[in-house]
């Protein structure tokens, strides 16, 4: 056994693999796989790692699938560095061992993922999205919130908002039911502020419905109107979760607003919005936005959005051929002296 994917094939559960940190998606084996095998680069690089949560249920023991963490280091080129990986894969089979020995008394084994380097804890609107995916696969029920939390944005107002919980907003955001989104669309902007930005937060990961667009843009229109940073970055990574061409459209708006380029909106771009820079002008005007912005940390997100397949070859052609009085070009040279 060299790999995971081997001890996946191997274990007679059902696998269930899923990337946290940049967007919670589903991944497939095979992509997995082959990430494994050093034969592709992690497609969603975070923080130079790439984090996944693997779940695992076996039919026979009826129980809830059990759920690992896992952030996995990079190299420059995206690839897996191997030896982490293969260090947990030895502790795991250590555990394994184990627990057969404990069957006929010896003592159990420690928890797989306690102390482990390679475990992580993802936010909380990650983890909510990820266990409401997983309850829809396993043909589990949704969370005891769901059903009010699907009442409220529908429309109930004998329902109080602060009753709602998180799971539930993820619930209703998996489910993607045309009610919801129907109610979404007419009501959004009316909802309370906390409500408005934990949604955004869950959409953010691909799941915001084309219909809904057009609202979340004029909304984040009031929101630079009022100068409210936090309510315009978070619907800003909601518009920027979808594929739609408009938001391509409406990012290279928001790039050259002088008002708009604070640190934050400028992170919310490259951690949601990869896709949409995936267009050299685009791409040049955001390298260039960033390389003006005093706050924002240059470095760190340039070298995370490289590692992107797609993003690597123009990031780094843009960096080596910046016109020499341009911010980027300033800035690589500084980088490089």
């Amino acid at each position: 056994m060299q790999t995971l994917s081997d001890f996946f094939s191997g274990s007679g559960a059902e696998v269930v693999l899923s990337t946290l940190g940049r967007r919670v998606t589903p991944m497939p084996q095979a992509s997995f796989a082959a990430f494994e095998r050093e034969q592709a680069p992690w497609p969603l690089p975070w923080n130079g790692r790439a984090q996944v949560a693997c779940a695992l249920r076996w039919p026979e023991l009826e129980t809830d699938p059990a759920i690992w963490f896992l952030a996995l280091p990079l190299d420059e080129q995206g690839q897996l560095v191997p030896a982490p990986r293969d260090e947990f894969l030895d502790r795991l089979l250590q555990t394994l061992s184990a627990r057969a020995a404990s069957a006929n008394g010896e003592p159990a084994p420690d928890n797989l993922m306690q102390d482990n380097p390679l475990a992580f804890e993802p936010e909380l609107h990650q983890r909510a999205l990820l266990h409401a995916r997983l309850s829809r696969h396993f043909g589990q029920p949704p969370s005891a919130f769901s059903d009010m939390t699907r009442r409220y944005l529908v429309g109930d107002e004998s329902l109080d908002w602060q009753m709602l919980g998180l799971q539930g907003l993820a619930d209703q955001v998996v489910a993607k039911d045309p009610a919801v989104t129907s109610a979404l669309v007419e009501r959004f902007d009316t909802m309370p502020r906390e409500v408005i930005l934990a949604l955004c937060y869950l959409l953010e990961h691909g799941d915001t419905p084309d219909e809904l667009l057009p609202t979340l843009w004029s909304m984040l229109e009031s929101a630079r109107e009022r100068r409210d940073i936090e309510a315009f970055c978070a619907l800003l990574r909601a518009l920027l979760g979808s594929e739609d061409a408009r938001v391509g459209g409406w990012l290279d708006r928001i790039l050259d607003d002088d008002a708009l380029m604070a640190a934050d909106c400028l992170a919310a771009i490259a951690a949601r919005g990869w896709h949409h820079l995936e267009h050299e002008a685009r791409l040049e005007r955001f390298l260039e936005r960033l390389a003006e912005s005093p706050e924002a940390d240059f470095r760190p997100v340039v070298r995370d959005l490289a590692l992107i397949p797609r993003l690597r070859l123009p990031i780094l052609m843009m960096l080596r051929q910046a016109p020499m009085g341009s911010s980027l070009g300033r800035f690589v040279r500084q980088w490089n002296a």
